[in-house]
């Protein structure tokens, strides 16, 4: 099996280079860009399959992808990344791609994908495209201390400052400017106005 590696990082693309072909059958050839993998491409002929790196120099995100496919004859072009979403896998699948290899899956999945791809088969792994992007956090958590925080949680829970107060081994009358300083900084009118705004906000 031929295969080429495009990927701007020397020690990622010799990595993988050199695992690759520890296997025996595969016969690695490797690029630094997108414009070097084309060459390499048209004086070689097509390759059973090309990896290319998502930021690579010359890509311009999935550009570079079309072109590697329309210059590898039909043969098999997948992406490789360490800092792709799985929206952008989805997006590079969708344009054609024979799959997405994140470059934290280990040496043996590695090798199996490649087959796999060069078998004319899509790849992409089942617990990196399931997974979800952290919510970005409100703007107006981070304008809240710890100990407010906490104060709102007891709120929208339905307790009083006195069962709060409990709760955190503070005074009552610390709890209460607590809630005078919530309603200050959220714009509430008042403490069931503060949970309202909290909870529209996502962050209880």
């Amino acid at each position: 099996m031929d295969v080429l590696i495009a990927d701007d990082h020397d020690l990622v693309r010799d990595t993988i280079a050199a695992f690759l072909t520890s296997r025996g059958s595969i016969h690695v050839q490797v690029a630094g860009s997108l414009g070097e993998a084309l060459e390499r491409i048209e004086a070689e002929g097509a390759f059973d399959i090309v990896l290319l790196d998502y930021d690579m120099p010359g890509m311009h995100k999935l550009e570079g992808l079309g072109r590697a496919i329309a210059c590898n004859g039909g043969k098999p072009v997948g992406i490789v990344s360490g800092t792709a979403t799985p929206a952008i896998a989805q997006d590079a699948l969708a344009a054609g791609a024979a799959g997405f290899l994140p470059k934290t899956m280990s040496g043996r999945s590695l090798v199996n994908a490649v087959k796999f791809m060069a078998a004319g088969e899509i790849y992409a792994p089942v617990e990196f495209m399931a997974a979800t992007p952290c919510k970005a956090e409100h703007p107006l958590h981070a304008q809240l201390t710890k100990r407010e925080r906490e104060v709102l949680s007891g709120l929208s829970m339905g307790k009083a400052n006195k069962e709060i107060a409990r709760d955190l081994d503070l005074e009552e009358v610390t709890i209460k400017v607590h809630v005078k300083t919530l309603s200050r900084k959220l714009s509430a009118r008042n403490r069931t106005h503060a949970v309202v705004i909290a909870k529209e906000a996502g962050f209880i």
